[in-house]
């Protein structure tokens, strides 16, 4: 379902997003927008997964913390 809504922005931000609309050679300010938030959603997940990147390992047998006998 498509609404379309309003949103009150001050001139500053309105400039610096067309200007990013330019610079994306975006059709819309919506374009811009949802590509902002997609952007930012994904560096969040990759940055979330990635916290312990540097001290976690490999998993080994020795990791497993069972009895196996």
């Amino acid at each position: 379902m498509k609404e379309d809504a309003s949103v009150t922005l001050t001139k500053e931000t309105l400039r610096m997003l067309d200007n990013l609309r330019e610079t994306m050679k975006a059709k819309s300010l919506d374009e811009v927008i949802r590509t902002l938030i997609e952007t930012e959603a994904q560096r969040v997940v990759t940055e979330a997964r990635g916290l312990d990147r540097a001290r976690v390992g490999p998993f080994t047998e020795e990791d497993r913390g069972e009895d196996r006998d």
